[in-house]
């Protein structure tokens, strides 16, 4: 382990922004050097609070001959150029999904950076969830046999403004590619794709083009198969569930809520909090442990997981996805990537 702290920017002070700032201010093992946003004032606050440098421009960022590390959590269309300024520099990147929302650009960057062994990360969080990676961790034991089916349920407690709805690249590209990522987790070759969407209860996701609810299911190489369930609303809560079904035995993942306490009493039994509001709360440890990760990556000098093309792939199944739903095809993706 270095025996000098890490020195760290972070590139977009918005609301990830933020949540990476808190954990990269508690560890001790780095330096909180920059934050850059052009909206300047938001990162003078942020660097204010913890005694950052703020600046509008990547350039000074990267002119800093001392930074070891960017985490980028700006608007999609600014990763790939973001992450091939930072890999040629040496610099490792932590980059928040996607990395962009056109597969050739994501390709093209892909190629650039070829060769470089910067360390690199894609911020699919969900992979550090402690009770996502604890069944993870026991189905690659062989717990419950064979793996066979997947389920992975997903459901955002109310529909995102309408201006982000515009520009997030759809249900599939911005909400169900965290879980065609956990999918790959557990079943890395995925090889089709089948999706459907409607639109139930929000006029103007159906005005954008999008989806306000949709399944998907994949299969992968050896035949298993997973399924998704996502919908932009849920009136009890933020519901992120996951269930592994092998061939001597399951593991599931319930939601959680603030404490395990139940009231008991003539109006009804095992009455609990509410589940935890949104993804803010619900992977606070995974952002923290996503992040220690990628530090002791980077101290160690080795490559991270999730990487590069685990992005990459993301998008290629949620590109599928969109595809399958407009035209009812199951897609293959055999050969894409």
């Amino acid at each position: 382990m270095r025996d000098t702290k890490l020195r760290v920017a972070i590139c977009g002070s918005g609301r990830i922004g933020r949540v990476h700032a808190a954990n990269i201010a508690a560890d001790s093992r780095l330096e909180f050097a920059w934050v850059a946003d052009p909206l300047l004032d938001s990162a003078n606050e942020l660097a204010v609070r913890y005694g950052a440098t703020a600046t509008g421009s990547m350039d000074e960022v990267f002119a800093d001959r001392t930074l070891g590390a960017v985490v980028i959590c700006s608007p999609t269309p600014t990763h790939t150029d973001l992450i091939q300024a930072a890999v040629e520099r040496g610099v490792a990147v932590l980059c928040e999904k996607p990395i962009d929302l056109d597969v050739q650009r994501v390709l093209d960057c892909r190629a650039a950076i070829k060769g470089n062994t910067t360390p690199l990360m894609m911020g699919f969080n969900r992979r550090f969830d402690p009770a996502f990676a604890a069944i993870h961790n026991r189905v690659s034991a062989g717990e419950i046999g064979r793996l066979e089916q997947l389920s992975i349920i997903s459901r955002d407690p109310a529909p995102a403004p309408e201006a982000y709805i515009r520009t997030s690249g759809g249900i599939f590209r911005d909400m169900t590619i965290h879980d065609l990522d956990m999918a790959r987790f557990f079943l890395p070759d995925i090889v089709e794709v089948t999706a459907t969407g409607s639109n139930l209860f929000c006029d103007y996701i159906e005005d954008a083009g999008d989806y306000d609810s949709v399944l998907v299911t994949l299969r992968s190489r050896g035949g298993e198969l997973v399924s998704i369930t996502n919908s932009r609303h849920s009136s009890y809560g933020y519901d992120q569930r996951l269930e592994a079904f092998g061939s001597t035995g399951m593991l599931s993942a319930a939601n959680l809520s603030p404490t395990t306490v139940r009231k008991y009493g003539a109006d009804g039994v095992e009455q609990a909090d509410a589940y935890e509001p949104f993804f803010l709360e619900r992977y606070a440890d995974a952002y923290r442990l996503e992040l220690g990760h990628f530090v002791e990556s980077v101290q160690a000098g080795r490559q991270c997981s999730p990487g590069f093309d685990d992005g990459a792939a993301a998008l290629v199944l949620a590109d599928a996805a969109v595809e399958s739903a407009a035209t009812g095809k199951t897609i293959s993706i055999e050969g894409v990537l």
